[in-house]
């Protein structure tokens, strides 16, 4: 009897040990449950942090060059006017850093430059893709006028370190403030066609409006690729059509009736407030083809005519400033054309050959400025530009560059005095580039 009360308790006293480590083991499983779903959560809220950070991009580049010109104090083309007495210079001419935040159908971009000057917005957009062909989309901010080719061209892909004459004076700064939609369907008949057109301020790179008028500007564009024989061509054709708002009663145009040319004045009280026409037209073309065992080459260029509104010393936008708020409106006939062929050779260097020309005033010629009676200046000057250079890429993130602009001005009439006394010759003012680039 002893025995089997012995042997029932050592069985309660199993059973009771038994359920301890039972309730103890799901006391274990219900703890690690727990920690799981909190790692669980962690790398959820980590995965959300991720995919949100992975919609900024970032990216940019800095460029530092020096330059050595013929001439010190010359007015140049070649990155900016240098200074009284300088001769040579080192610049960062370009200092970029561009943030990208992509929704896929939406993005919101924001470029700044900072360089020795200071700092400056280049960019500053928002753009909505419609979400069913996802085929067009609508842009409102500060950025690239939609003309032509070279404008659009990133300046750290340009091979040339600046962009032509003629684009620099018709469009100082590349950039608008305004809206534009663009049309570029990836399938279909009509896949390599694509449109941007778009309704600006019309007046200099992010200026606020200053008259009462809004500018076009559109172009319709091609790309042809043939891929089976390495060669693809694109192009298109641009147009800017617009009003600037005359804030004195004086215009003038060209006097094509007189036997010496200059410029004829209306005087009519009724000019002063009144819209003068802006209009551009240009074609663009760029082919590119994979030449056998010395690599790749491309061929770009643009032509481009119009009226031009601008004043009797300055031939780039006209203006009105605080220091001179009634300039009189001169409209010129202008045009303009450039053709850059760059050769790839091996995988890191190319040979870059550029050549521009910007005629002003396509009226006259160089002989009919600086004569008696004539009421020509230096900005109905014809300009040509000569450009060659060399490009070694280190890396991928750095290139260097060296470049020579040969720059030549009409001569204008031996009889010129004055200030147009010093263009009866080529005046000393060509430039040479030493760029190092780095981007990421």
């Amino acid at each position: 009897m002893k025995i089997i009360s012995s042997i029932i308790t050592l069985l309660l006293v199993s059973i009771n040990i038994n359920a301890q480590d039972s309730l103890a083991k799901k006391e274990d499983v219900e703890e690690i449950k727990g920690a799981l779903q909190s790692v669980t959560e962690t790398v959820i809220d980590l995965k959300n942090t991720l995919d949100a950070l992975k919609k900024i991009k970032i990216s940019g580049y800095i460029q530092a060059q020096f330059q050595s010109a013929d001439t010190a104090g010359i007015n140049s083309y070649s990155g900016g006017n240098f200074p009284v007495n300088v001769k040579s210079r080192f610049q960062v001419r370009r200092g970029r850093v561009k943030f990208m935040y992509d929704q896929d159908i939406t993005q919101y971009v924001l470029q700044i430059d900072v360089t020795q000057n200071g700092v400056g917005i280049k960019d500053a957009y928002a753009t909505i893709k419609e979400p069913w062909l996802q085929t067009f989309s609508f842009t409102a901010g500060v950025f690239d006028r939609p003309f032509g080719f070279e404008i659009s061209y990133s300046s750290n892909m340009r091979e040339a370190p600046e962009r032509s004459r003629l684009f620099q004076t018709l469009f100082p700064g590349e950039r608008e403030l305004g809206v534009k939609i663009e049309a570029a369907p990836e399938r279909g008949v009509l896949s390599f066609l694509n449109l941007k057109a778009g309704l600006f301020n019309g007046v200099l790179p992010n200026a606020n409006e200053n008259d009462r008028n809004k500018d076009f500007i559109g172009r319709v564009g091609f790309l042809l690729p043939f891929r089976d024989e390495n060669f693809e061509i694109d192009g298109g054709f641009s147009l800017y059509t617009g009003n600037v708002t005359n804030t004195s009663k004086y215009f003038y145009e060209f006097n094509g009736s007189s036997p010496i040319k200059n410029f004829k004045v209306d005087s009519s009280t009724t000019n002063a407030g009144k819209g003068f026409a802006r209009e551009y037209y240009a074609f663009d073309t760029q082919l590119y083809y994979d030449l056998p065992i010395i690599g790749g080459l491309s061929i770009k260029g643009e032509y481009i005519t119009g009226i031009q509104p601008a004043t009797k010393s300055y031939n780039s936008f006209y203006y009105p400033s605080t220091t001179d708020p009634n300039p009189s409106l001169y409209q010129r006939n202008f045009n303009g054309w450039y053709i850059n062929y760059t050769q790839n050779i091996g995988l890191s260097h190319q040979f870059v050959l550029k050549y521009d020309v910007f005629d002003p005033n396509s009226n006259v010629k160089g002989n009919d400025i600086g004569l008696p009676g004539s009421n020509l200046l230096a900005s109905d000057i014809k300009y040509s530009t000569l450009g060659v250079g060399w490009v070694y890429h280190w890396d991928s993130n750095i290139k260097f560059l060296v470049y020579y602009d040969s720059v030549n001005n009409e001569h204008v009439n031996s009889a010129a005095t004055g200030s147009l006394a010093k263009y009866t010759r080529d005046l000393k003012d060509n430039v040479l580039t030493a760029r190092m680039q780095y981007r990421f």
